[in-house]
């Protein structure tokens, strides 16, 4: 099962905090591919901060869903975060070098801790929890190789039809939004009521 998430979505947070136990369980394997929701939002004219009652009611929303869950949740004091999507990125980097998981891990983590995602600060204090230079790691993160591969993940995004963060993949069929994770990974192996 492709795993589609973005840095800076407060959905995302919840299925990386939920998706290993859930898929070990399964005995699904998750494939973790960071892409640009953003833009595939602004091709479609759509824009999350120009919805202030709909941002007050996911922030709500989230927070009640991480409650449930019991996963930390703390507001973010920022949002949107990361206006370079340099953290998204970074993710593309750590998963070339096989720590892209605890990469996103951390990163969620310590943004709803109230750290910045992307922000120098932070960004580079995560990359050294992983044991990583954080200036090879942001270089190679603003490499012109790096831009194309996460263009490449979002454009794989776009050819599926994916709109939104988090999206579950199997095949050609997607499932979007946390709430449809326990959905996806049914459906991953064979046991979603629809394909009886």
């Amino acid at each position: 099962m492709d795993f589609f998430y973005f840095f800076g979505s407060c959905y995302a947070y919840l299925s990386v905090m939920r998706i290993d136990k859930l898929a070990e369980e399964a005995g699904v394997e998750v494939r973790w591919r960071p892409f640009s929701v953003r833009d595939l939002m602004t091709e479609k004219g759509y824009s999350l901060r120009t919805q202030p009652t709909k941002m007050t009611y996911i922030f709500r929303d989230v927070e009640r869903r991480a409650r449930s869950h019991g996963i930390p949740f703390e507001k973010p004091t920022i949002w949107p975060t990361d206006p370079d999507q340099l953290a998204n990125r970074v993710a593309i980097v750590a998963f070339s070098q096989g720590w892209g998981r605890e990469y996103t891990l951390t990163s969620f983590e310590k943004w709803f801790e109230g750290q910045m995602l992307g922000a120098d600060e932070s960004l580079q204090a995560i990359i050294r929890v992983h044991g990583r230079d954080p200036n090879e790691i942001i270089n190679l993160a603003n490499s012109p190789e790096t831009r194309a591969q996460y263009d490449q993940e979002t454009d794989a995004a776009r050819q599926l039809g994916i709109f939104g963060s988090p999206t579950f993949a199997v095949g050609n069929e997607i499932f979007w939004g946390d709430d449809r994770l326990e959905e996806a990974l049914a459906w991953a192996v064979g046991r979603h009521p629809a394909l009886r």
